[in-house]
């Protein structure tokens, strides 16, 4: 029970995206990713088994990230939706919504924008379904 870890990210990565390296567009993944570059676009994960999203302290997001566990200790510009588990390491740098269901924060890294704990968002969102419109629709 105490020492469990078992919502830690995967130990492997399947796919990297090197330093040097920019990349214009959405990717979507399955297994493990590691970004050392940029991205400008959306990371999703598709399929049921977990994923993993590992970014270095080059790395730089500009776009929406949905993944089941991710570690981050770049520079996010955008949402970051993690279901399972989401580490912000010392160099992270993160500007946008952060949902997430465990998250674990290491001294020094920064959010700017509004944190979400998963069940809190599903929560929300029931509540603002059943606020009439102020149209009457």
């Amino acid at each position: 029970m105490f020492g469990k870890k078992a919502n830690k990210p995967l130990n492997h990565i399947d796919s990297l995206i090197g330093a040097g390296t920019r990349i214009d567009g959405n990717i979507t993944f399955s297994g493990g990713l590691r970004i050392d570059g940029q991205v400008r676009g959306n990371i999703t994960a598709t399929g049921d088994k977990p994923s993993t999203l590992v970014l270095s302290d080059q790395a730089v997001i500009e776009g929406k990230i949905k993944v089941s566990h991710a570690v981050i200790n770049g520079t996010v510009v955008g949402p970051i939706h993690s279901n399972e588990y989401l580490e912000l390491q010392a160099k992270a740098r993160v500007s946008g919504e952060v949902c997430y269901k465990i998250m674990e924060i290491q001294l020094g890294a920064s959010i700017e924008g509004m944190l979400l704990r998963q069940d809190d968002a599903e929560i929300d969102n029931k509540i603002v379904a059943l606020i009439p419109s102020a149209h009457g629709d």
